[in-house]
């Protein structure tokens, strides 16, 4: 069986042969990122990004303008697998437990019971993270690293499917509190989006007319959580050559002994990319090549997804900052000196 777009709906076309079991649940994903390109129009690889960071079992920190599309982004994602979506709006009067939840006493049972918050759910929306206090980040990330909430003594889990997309505002400076850099390591994407073109503007106009028009938004649903748990597996089973390993090691290794490259640039770098950037290149690179429908990882595949893997784990010194270079500029001079396999 095949999935197809059709009038931006996700329609299953059953074949003679048929197809096996990992073709089938990667033509679904294959499927999903389709239609969510259809619905969330000029944000290609937003959306190709957050498909990636759910089959790696991680969480992403989107960064944008308003209204280009980021809660729309997650929110469908999560009508297609049939998820529950929660969001959380942070403000700076937030509180750690208006995120995971506190004991309320019952008169009724003359005890103590926890109501469970906001993050107990399959995928949740952290907007404008950087707007809340350390202490309400740190709770939100304890639950991000540990896949689990405390409280009262008592350790509860949290689903087996379970994503956080946190998002930061690039405009407004006053009034937030920046994620401390050992805490932006917790995410394992660092996802940038820009405002989309003339073309894709159109696109935007006439998709929100249409919706408006037949005043409903048909979302299929696409996959269920087993159907993610089995992408998982497979795309973590891409084959990924010894010269291609080689090279993704030495894309770590330049971060932190630059100078072996270029003396002035290494000047620019305080602290290099941790071993936990080397594990998060290696799956996502590997799930970037098995949605391109290979089995197995090529250069293109870890550059494609570098830039969102080490621009949240460089840290620049004070010159590099008074000289206006970027993180990116330093991932971008690394791909041009480390050579390709």
């Amino acid at each position: 069986m095949i999935y197809a777009i059709c009038q931006s709906r996700i329609c299953l076309i059953t074949t003679e042969k048929g197809c096996g079991k990992m073709s089938e649940v990667r033509t679904k994903i294959i499927a999903l990122k389709k239609f969510m390109d259809a619905q969330i129009v000029g944000q290609g690889d937003l959306v190709n990004k957050l498909i990636i960071t759910l089959l790696a079992d991680g969480n992403a920190l989107v960064e944008g303008a308003p209204g280009l599309a980021k809660t729309k982004a997650i929110k469908t994602l999560a009508s297609v697998i049939n998820a529950q979506y929660n969001r959380i709006q942070f403000t700076p009067d937030l509180l750690p437990s208006d995120i995971t939840g506190s004991e309320i006493y019952v008169p009724e049972k003359s005890d103590f019971e926890f109501r469970r918050g906001p993050v107990f759910a399959n995928l949740v929306l952290a907007d404008e993270i950087n707007r809340a206090p350390a202490k309400v980040q740190s709770a939100l990330l304890e639950a991000m690293a540990e896949r689990q909430v405390s409280v009262g003594g008592k350790t509860y889990e949290l689903p087996k499917l379970f994503m956080v997309m946190a998002t930061q505002n690039p405009i407004e400076h006053e009034g937030t509190y920046n994620l401390p850099e050992a805490q932006l390591d917790r995410f394992l994407m660092y996802i940038k989006i820009d405002q989309p073109n003339a073309e894709s503007e159109k696109k935007i106009l006439r998709l929100v007319r249409r919706e408006i028009a037949e005043n409903t938004v048909n979302i299929p649903i696409v996959l269920d959580i087993d159907d993610v748990m089995n992408a998982r597996s497979e795309a973590l089973r891409v084959h990924m050559s010894d010269a291609v390993e080689e090279y993704l090691v030495q894309l770590i290794m330049a971060t932190r002994h630059l100078q072996k490259y270029d003396p002035k640039m290494a000047g620019y770098i305080m602290y290099g990319a941790s071993p936990r950037a080397t594990l998060a290149l290696d799956r996502c690179a590997k799930i970037h090549a098995w949605m391109q429908e290979r089995d197995y990882v090529t250069p293109e595949d870890i550059r494609a997804v570098v830039f969102d893997i080490l621009r949240h784990r460089i840290i620049l010194s004070f010159e590099a900052q008074a000289e206006g270079v970027t993180t990116d500029d330093v991932v971008a001079q690394i791909l041009k000196l480390v050579p390709l396999p």
